[in-house]
């Protein structure tokens, strides 16, 4: 798979935008309600070519009232210059979509979570981003749905015939109620089928939607969980429409590039390489990175993997890593080997976080992202430029040195 040219030189700056915004963690009944259908919502037709319905959201709750929304998503708007002299040329979302709590239950595809904004809210996103030179990238959550999906619902509640049934991995019945296999143990979050074809028509339109109304590509969320049969029926299709759209998948372990090859992917997220950074720093375990660069050289040769040293599943650098000081020779790491890097938001600042296994978590600071002000970036891209090159001048000496994508 030949990425799109406009990833060739990327730096991407990943926002988790509900903890951005510093939105409520649960929405609440206000902005649940009037979920209405996802054609309604978003002028979609809601059906593929054959005209089979594509599941839109439930219709709309009790007294049809509109949700309440809190136009929270223009305050990215304000950080878009500080990510271009940060060097970004990508905004990568996190889950925009709505949700009932953290954004990866998504209850409606085809509509804004309203505690972020509304369509307009996104349009205007999109030409800020556009007019400043940046790409967005949206995060696609379709490895499972939260309990609130409007075609869950109805094959809940549609009794044995209903025809959503087909759109969830089957657990038998306990009751007379339909049971479902759910996501790694997360009662919330409900697997979709992926051998139904119609689950297939349903994230074509949803991939194609978004695309068509600017977005320029996706992160596939758990692909990993997905079949790559899925993936290589479902890609082609969006590609067709949209062939200058980036996609990558999150997957954590295995042989990259049998998976990228397998599933159609333009490029996955490079988790040894992650680990290898800044476990060999702490350990002084050099051999690791060795081992994990020789791996990633390896698949430079077939594809561009996607590298990182922090993100919204992760312990934050500046927590992960036990000497300071040495912070700046990860971020070296990263911005000097081959690949597609990926900051996320505070990384850059020094921010400390610990990912916490419980339910309900969203990203939590020492103090809050908006206290430095939308004219911050002065201060962290002097900041983010010093270190570096003082580290380059420790590893190299002070020769100069070239960063490549080899």
């Amino acid at each position: 798979m030949s990425e799109p040219g406009w990833v060739t030189h990327a730096v991407m700056w990943q926002i988790y935008p509900l903890g951005f915004v510093g939105a409520p963690k649960v929405a609440d009944a206000r902005e649940l309600a009037g979920v209405a259908d996802a054609a309604s919502l978003a002028g979609h037709d809601g059906a593929d070519a054959g005209g089979r319905s594509l599941g839109g959201t439930a219709a709309a709750l009790p007294g049809g009232a509109a949700p309440h929304v809190e136009h929270r998503l223009p305050r990215l708007i304000a950080w878009l210059d500080y990510a271009v002299e940060l060097g970004a040329s990508v905004i990568a979302l996190g889950p925009i979509f709505a949700s009932e709590s953290h954004g990866y239950d998504t209850i409606d595809y085809f509509r804004i979570d309203a505690r972020l904004g509304d369509l307009s809210d996104f349009d205007r996103l999109i030409e800020e981003a556009h007019s400043r030179g940046l790409n967005v990238l949206l995060d696609g959550v379709f490895n499972h749905v939260g309990r609130g999906f409007a075609p869950l619902q109805r094959a809940l509640n549609g009794g044995p015939n209903a025809r959503e049934r087909d759109w969830f991995v089957s657990q038998g019945d306990s009751g007379g109620h339909p049971q479902f296999a759910v996501f790694e143990g997360h009662d919330a979050l409900v697997t979709l089928n992926h051998a139904e074809p119609e689950v297939a028509d349903f994230v074509v339109s949803v991939m194609t939607y978004w695309l068509g109304r600017g977005a320029d590509g996706w992160r596939l969320d758990a692909a990993y969980a997905v079949p790559a049969a899925f993936w290589a029926s479902v890609l082609p299709r969006v590609r067709a429409e949209h062939p200058n759209a980036y996609i990558f998948g999150e997957v954590i372990h295995g042989d990259y590039s049998e998976i990228v090859e397998a599933a159609g992917f333009d490029s996955l997220t490079q988790y040894e390489v992650w680990k290898a950074i800044w476990s060999s720093i702490n350990d002084a375990n050099f051999f690791e990175l060795a081992y994990a660069l020789g791996r990633h050289n390896g698949y430079l040769e077939r594809f561009v993997p996607l590298t990182f040293v922090g993100n919204h599943d992760v312990t934050r650098l500046a927590t992960v890593v036990d000497d300071r000081r040495h912070q700046a020779h990860a971020l070296v790491v990263l911005l000097t080997i081959g690949g597609t890097p990926s900051i996320y938001y505070g990384d850059e600042q020094g921010y400390l976080g610990v990912k916490e296994q419980r339910a309900g978590v969203m990203t939590r600071f020492g103090r809050s992202f908006r206290r430095v002000g939308p004219r911050g970036w002065a201060v962290a891209a002097r900041a983010l430029a010093r270190v570096l090159v003082q580290a380059l001048a420790r590893v190299t000496d002070g020769r100069p040195t070239a960063s490549t994508r080899t």
